[in-house]
């Protein structure tokens, strides 16, 4: 009979449930509900818990206290994605419970593990019941019911762990996704196994298995390897009557003739452009005729090409400024451009690669800025980058929360120095608001989402986070998804196309010249270099 445990024995369950995760995270990875390449739940919370377990493993005292503060700790640091940030919440809750304890009975595991699920259930805004909250609750409930009845906390573990199963066969019933998908949810199934692990093999001491690698910061002008077409990134605020009229309207399709990484945002008496070109003083000479220049900036891309990539692109600033960003993007050119746009740490990460809360931080820690805006780019590093934000000491952190390439860069386009930090955060937050992201890559399984058939090998459109159609051709499949996009959107006027590593910059141009002909939008090309999807569209 197990009356009590005490940090050694919290040790051996938080590794030996790592490990059991580890053992079957490509079971749980392969349980994404959207038949696409980059379902990650599984190392998202292999990882957590692996940073959680190796934090355990390297405390010597043996009082259950300081095991589950060093567990939570470690988890808070190298959350991963949504469903890893949530498992750090359930280490954080339990750590709470036990503060000061050398060891503890089963009734107060009972009110651990309910510490553990009202810290959970906080860490999700608008939480969801069929999902990894619903398998902590349901282990809570049943701890302490059977908390009532036993003293025997092996018994009581076993019960709650019998019960989470039940809950978990039940979570399709809860989210129709589930139910179309005819799978159970996946972080509910992971938290399963960590409990299963550690519950089946307490009494057992294991080494800690290696889970995945860790993304590294990283320069995008270090990582950009092709060769630069045109050497000087011109920047500029064009104001006055004449940006309202012909001479504004003939600026843009010029700029086309000028060179190519166009950004041409237009307000009332102002317009902001951001052009790669080789002549400069031409593209400024054609602004004078509009009206008054503002922030001007030409800089040589050449010779910081090759100066950048001597050196980390991480080396903090040696004057503190007022602002600086913290970019996390997936692709050589989107890390290109973001540098381009003004950040000053891009953190490569994505789909299937989400950043870590310690990646963020690190990031953050690097930039000398009073207030450093962070953009995730990435709905499931959304929860990573607001954890970090509360960790972090002595500078201000806001977090803009972008979910996709597009969004961000339309939220640093819309940044101005001269803003104060809650200004540019409405501003940028309505710009990225604006913003309507595509994506195309391939179907990884046979299901049925939104009433659609889709084959495994197909490609699929998804616009804003739903899939909207399915197509043997990837170009057709593109097209019906710029269709969507912009059909009956008459505000929608700018497309920019993002061509990844699995496509080509001509027919990516044959997509952006079937949007002009058939919605009459300006269009943009930009090679991305993004992986999983061949294509992201940003329409605004």
């Amino acid at each position: 009979m197990l009356n009590s445990i005490d940090g050694a024995s919290l040790r051996r369950f938080i590794i030996n449930g790592a490990n059991e995760l580890n053992k079957n995270s490509e079971h749980v990875n392969a349980m994404n509900v959207f038949p696409v390449p980059d379902g990650d739940t599984g190392t998202n919370m292999t990882m957590t818990a692996i940073s959680a377990a190796k934090a355990a493993q390297s405390t010597e005292s043996d009082d259950i206290c300081d095991v589950a503060k060093a567990a939570a700790n470690g988890a808070l640091r190298g959350a991963r994605g949504n469903s890893g940030v949530i498992l750090s919440q359930i280490f954080r809750g339990f750590s709470k419970a036990v503060a000061g304890k050398k060891s503890i009975d089963g009734s107060e595991l009972t009110l651990a593990l309910a510490s553990a699920k009202e810290e959970a259930y906080k860490a999700v805004m608008k939480p969801k019941e069929g999902t990894l909250l619903t398998i902590i609750r349901a282990l809570s409930e049943a701890a302490l019911k059977s908390g009532e009845e036993e003293e025997d906390i092996a018994q009581i573990l076993h019960k709650s762990l019998e019960y989470a199963e039940d809950m978990l066969m039940k979570t399709p019933d809860m989210l129709p996704e589930l139910k179309a998908a005819g799978g159970v949810d996946s972080g509910g199934q992971g938290l399963v196994y960590i409990i299963k692990g550690g519950y089946e093999n307490i009494g057992k001491e294991s080494e800690i298995l290696t889970a995945g690698t860790s993304f590294e910061a990283k320069s995008a002008a270090a990582s950009a390897k092709a060769d630069i077409k045109y050497g000087y990134c011109t920047e500029f605020i064009v104001t006055g009557e004449g940006a309202d009229g012909r001479l504004g309207d003939e600026l843009r399709p010029y700029l086309d003739t000028m060179g190519d990484s166009i950004v041409f945002v237009r307000d009332t008496g102002l317009i902001k452009v951001h052009v790669h070109t080789n002549h400069p003083g031409e593209v400024i000479e054609r602004a004078l005729k509009i009206g008054s220049l503002e922030s001007v900036k030409i800089e040589n891309m050449r010779l910081q090409h090759t100066s950048l990539i001597e050196k980390e692109v991480e080396e903090i600033k040696a004057e503190e400024t007022d602002y600086g960003f913290v970019v996390i993007a997936n692709g050589n050119g989107s890390e290109e451009m973001f540098k381009e746009y003004g950040a000053d740490v891009v953190l490569f990460g994505g789909q299937t690669m989400n950043s870590s809360t310690e990646d963020i931080l690190n990031a953050i820690d690097k930039v000398n800025a009073k207030t450093v805006f962070v953009l995730p780019n990435n709905k499931n590093i959304i929860l990573a980058a607001n954890q970090a934000s509360e960790m972090t000491k002595g500078k201000e952190v806001v977090v803009i929360p972008s979910k996709s390439i597009p969004q961000g860069a339309a939220a640093m386009l819309a940044y101005m120095p001269e803003l104060s930090a809650s200004e540019n955060t409405d501003a940028m937050k309505e710009a990225m608001e604006a913003v309507v992201t595509g994506e195309v890559t391939s179907a990884v399984r046979d299901t049925t989402v939104n009433d659609i058939d889709i084959k495994k090998g197909e490609y699929i459109a998804i616009c804003d986070d739903s899939i909207v159609a399915s197509r043997e051709d990837i170009t057709e499949c593109a097209k019906a998804l710029i269709d969507k996009m912009l059909e009956d959107r008459d505000d929608l006027f700018t497309l920019t196309v993002y061509y990844g590593e699995d496509a080509s910059e001509e027919k990516a141009a044959e997509l952006a010249e079937y949007a002009e002909d058939e919605y009459d939008v300006d269009t943009e090309l930009r090679n991305g270099g993004q992986a999983v999807y061949a294509y992201i569209f940003g329409a605004e």
